[in-house]
């Protein structure tokens, strides 16, 4: 499976920079993943990888090929969760941001992908990037793939709620000073460009967010990334999608 040489591809990049990797987390364990030496890659060692798995991607040119887009929540999300029956690509890097994002979707441009599925803008607002900003690159990833993958499906998925006080991330302070309140705001006008722009939109927020709005603590290894089980969340509503109507 191409996934599968995607994922030895990557390997042998990171061994090639560090020498060895440390072992994956198993999906049972609800510890935040052992990042370990990947943890230490910068921003134009991971677009390498990218670069290296996107050009595997065009030349074994596989049917239903499926792209992950986005930061460090799709970039974790563990190869064995994924949905069956697809070729998944992921084109994740941690820390990303919508206008990153951007300025690096033609790394994929020569591949054939039945499904993009995207999801950014949590790291804006962490950094203080206002809505208008993170609207209007949302407006332009979706314009850029739909004109450069004219037969594939391009789904945006919404911008997952965060654990609020119940947070350990590291960045907690952050997160504390982005309401959850305002995430659901902006997804609905991310909602609103997707549907102009004959682009598909696919709600996660509901799947994870507890009474409060708050990212469910049983989802999240941190308040902030996904635990096994948020991946497993994560894969059923992709499941579904993929096998529904709502592709068509």
């Amino acid at each position: 499976m191409l996934a599968v040489i995607l994922l030895i591809l990557q390997r042998q990049r990171l061994i090639a920079v560090f020498g060895s990797l440390p072992q994956q987390s198993t999906i049972t364990s609800q510890a935040a993943p052992e990042l370990g030496r990947r943890h230490q890659l910068n921003y134009q060692q991971w677009l390498d990888i990218l670069k290296q798995e996107a050009q595997a991607a065009t030349e074994q040119n596989p049917q239903n090929l499926s792209i992950l887009v986005g930061d460090s929540i799709s970039l974790w999300f563990p190869v064995e969760l994924l949905p069956e029956n697809r070729y998944w690509l992921n084109q994740g890097i941690s820390g990303e941001t919508s206008t990153g994002l951007l300025k690096r979707l033609d790394i994929f441009d020569r591949t054939k992908p039945e499904v993009i599925f995207v999801m950014i803008g949590i790291n804006d607002l962490i950094r203080g990037e206002s809505d208008e900003v993170i609207l209007e690159n949302q407006r332009q990833i979706m314009r850029y793939l739909r004109k450069t993958h004219p037969t594939a499906q391009v789904v945006v998925q919404s911008i997952l709620p965060h654990g609020a006080e119940e947070a350990t991330w590291v960045g907690r302070d952050k997160l504390l000073a982005v309401p959850n309140n305002r995430i659901r705001q902006l997804n609905q006008q991310i909602q609103l460009i997707a549907t102009k722009r004959g682009v598909k939109y696919l709600d996660l927020y509901p799947l994870f967010a507890n009474q409060q709005g708050n990212l469910r603590p049983e989802l999240s290894t941190d308040g902030l990334h996904l635990s096994p089980a948020g991946y497993l969340v994560w894969r059923t509503a992709l499941q579904i999608y993929t096998q529904s109507g709502n592709r068509e």
